[in-house]
């Protein structure tokens, strides 16, 4: 980033926003909620502790020299999977087009093939975002952590077809 005020300027983004979420828990009642209320903390305390680790790079590179490039290349790097940072509360679904085959939150494969004497047919699973309804005041947060930090979250749940 141009800016060198960015990372600082993000961890202050990310650690109100920690701070709004936390605050939002404790007045909540709903067990599904509470969930996930606690997946987001852990996501943006892991959102927090990488851009901890690249303002750390940042330092380093200022004050020592770094010769062999290592510093510079680590934070690209880190630079790279933050800005790919997703926080994922319900489900996730993984796609492999090449091989047809589809697996949930990290389990095992399946095969999205089937066959019959009717020919080939070729069901995934997919993706249903929950409604704002069923997200309750988890809804203006998360819309929030997107918009204001850039953090995408994942607020889905797998269905089968």
């Amino acid at each position: 980033m141009s800016d060198t005020w960015y990372y600082v300027h993000q961890l202050a983004v990310l650690a109100g926003l920690r701070l709004i979420v936390v605050a939002n828990r404790i007045d909540c009642e709903d067990e599904f909620l509470l969930k996930l209320y606690d997946g987001l903390v852990d996501g943006l305390e892991a959102a927090i502790a990488r851009v901890q680790s690249i303002t750390a790079l940042e330092r380093q590179l200022t004050s020592e020299p770094d010769e062999e490039g290592l510093a510079a290349f680590q934070l690209h790097g880190e630079e790279e999977c933050l800005a790919r940072f997703r926080i994922t509360l319900l489900d996730d679904l993984e796609i492999d087009f090449n091989t047809h085959e589809y697996r949930v939150n990290g389990g095992e494969w399946h095969n999205a093939l089937s066959a019959d004497c009717d020919g080939i047919e070729v069901s995934y699973a997919s993706l249903v975002a929950l409604t704002d309804d069923e997200l309750g005041t988890l809804a203006p947060i998360a819309r929030s952590i997107r918009n204001e930090a850039g953090i995408a979250i994942s607020i889905a749940r797998v269905v089968y077809d």
